[in-house]
């Protein structure tokens, strides 16, 4: 798995308990397959044969996924001379597609469409219903990837293809990534791979991708947007004790596990100091409006003084308030011993961080040490998933279409800029000097519609809607001459 819990579930939930009681439209009633409108069955058939293709790591093949994905273009006329299959010969099975649709304006700077392809493993015993069927149940899509990420990836492929059938031609040319290797730490990563070796070919003023969304609440009321402007690095790090051991009959106090746990106890009552940038001031200064009462009050007062002990303690009191102000660790794995009756040879930890911008995950690695404070503890970074991520300028270009398309699709909803807590693929292209921003448009419950568990689903209103409210958003960038790059 990639080095983050779902990333929206996270965020989502924060905003439900103060939020719950504002009068805000629901979704419209799921339309039945057979009424759908013809554009809107075609692109079902497209999001069934991606999400059956199964393109996780262990058995499936992205390869396969972009073949299809770029057959579908090829047949509705975007010409061969655009369309770009991606594949290192020693990774046949992760391969990647780029696709191009020439703009009128070669004067103006493309737009880069990016999403991965890839899915996070699904054992076919563990589910209610086959992870590799596109199952439509009461209202919601089912299987793995309906939600992360091939949603956006099939309305990516979906928005080329309206605009070739249609004969329209945007101002800017749109590039589409459709990438491998996003959800798991270590895998070869065909966003880093572009980044890095076709760096001309996805070359574009902004890139739009995951990380962001629509925000339901347990009745199914949409309650606000986000979007995502900039992202936490993700890092792992590795502590481990090593002792000659002997008969657990003769303990001796210089004990491996109890070392190791020294050392994490420190690391747990350790709480980095907060840090504000733009996107966070503006997270809290809408969120605060959004809560209202003491949580709403205390993040305005924090925004003034972020010195402010009181008001600190109130908001980060909230675990998902608190990720978006500091760096923070935890650990998640742990293995030590080799025997029971015997003292411990080796004791072994992992502490995940989710590095704060600008901070370097070896200057959190030097704090760990300093907090641990013991030298036969040995603190390693074991890999590094990639460059620590560039935040994109908030600036009003990126902001003003997505208000405008927002108020015809979904009207009265506030729009909200977050740090992402998780890990994109921006962390490769903003390092590109391609600001990547996330952007929202389709709606999810509280847990993020269950990515990277059991029964990832997907409503299917949600869908719809969400391909409607992108294919306009797209077309508005597209054909924004004066402000955008």
């Amino acid at each position: 798995m990639k080095p983050s819990s779902p990333s929206l579930s996270s965020f989502f939930s924060t905003f439900l308990a103060g939020l719950a009681g504002l009068a805000l439209p629901a979704l419209a009633a799921p339309a039945a397959a057979d009424a759908l409108r013809p554009d809107q069955q075609a692109f079902r058939a497209l999001y069934r044969e991606l999400v059956e293709t199964n393109t996780t790591l262990s058995a499936g093949s992205c390869t396969a996924a972009a073949e299809k994905m770029a057959a579908r273009l090829s047949a509705a006329g975007l010409p061969k001379r655009d369309l770009h299959l991606v594949v290192v010969p020693e990774k046949p099975k992760e391969g990647n597609l780029v696709a191009v649709l020439p703009g009128s304006d070669p004067k103006l700077r493309p737009i880069l469409l990016l999403a991965h392809i890839d899915v996070v493993e699904a054992k076919r015993e563990d589910w209610a219903r086959d992870p590799f069927t596109l199952v439509e149940e009461d209202g919601f899509f089912y299987g793995r990837g309906v939600a992360d990420d091939k949603a956006m990836a099939a309305i990516w492929v979906d928005t080329l293809i309206r605009l070739v059938e249609s004969g329209e031609r945007p101002k800017r040319t749109l590039k589409l990534a459709l990438t491998c290797g996003e959800e798991t730490i270590g895998a070869f990563n065909g966003a880093e791979h572009l980044s890095k070796n076709h760096r001309d070919l996805i070359d574009a003023a902004f890139a739009l991708n995951e990380g962001a969304a629509g925000i339901l609440d347990e009745k199914g009321n949409r309650i606000l947007l986000t979007l995502q402007v900039g992202e936490k690095t993700a890092q792992n790090y590795r502590l481990e004790v090593t002792n000659p051991g002997g008969h657990s009959s003769i303990p001796v106090k210089d004990n491996a596990i109890h070392r190791l746990a020294s050392a994490l106890t420190r690391i747990a009552a350790h709480e980095f100091p907060i840090e504000l940038s733009d996107t966070t001031r503006g997270y809290f200064a809408k969120t605060a409006e959004l809560v209202g009462g003491e949580m709403g009050a205390a993040m305005k007062a924090l925004l003034a003084n972020p010195a402010d002990a009181k008001a600190l303690a109130i908001v980060a009191s909230d675990r998902r308030y608190n990720a978006s102000l500091r760096t923070t660790c935890v650990a998640t794995m742990l293995e030590g011993g080799h025997a029971t009756n015997a003292l411990p040879q080796r004791a072994r930890a992992n502490v995940n961080c989710r590095i704060y911008p600008g901070t370097t995950p070896e200057t959190v690695r030097q704090e760990l040490a300093r907090l641990v404070a013991d030298p036969e503890v040995a603190i390693t970074i074991p890999e590094i998933r990639g460059p620590v991520a560039k935040t994109p300028p908030l600036s009003p270009a990126i902001l003003a279409p997505i208000e405008r398309v927002s108020a015809k699709h979904y009207p009265g909803l506030p729009i909200v800029p977050i740090l992402q807590p998780g890990a994109t693929d921006a962390q490769f292209t903003s390092n590109a000097d391609i600001p990547t921003y996330g952007i929202g448009g389709i709606f999810f419950e509280s847990d993020g519609g269950g990515a990277h568990g059991l029964n990832e689903r997907l409503r299917v209103r949600s869908l719809y809607d969400g391909r409607d409210y992108l294919h306009d958003l797209v077309k508005a960038y597209a054909d924004e001459t004066t402000t955008l790059p």
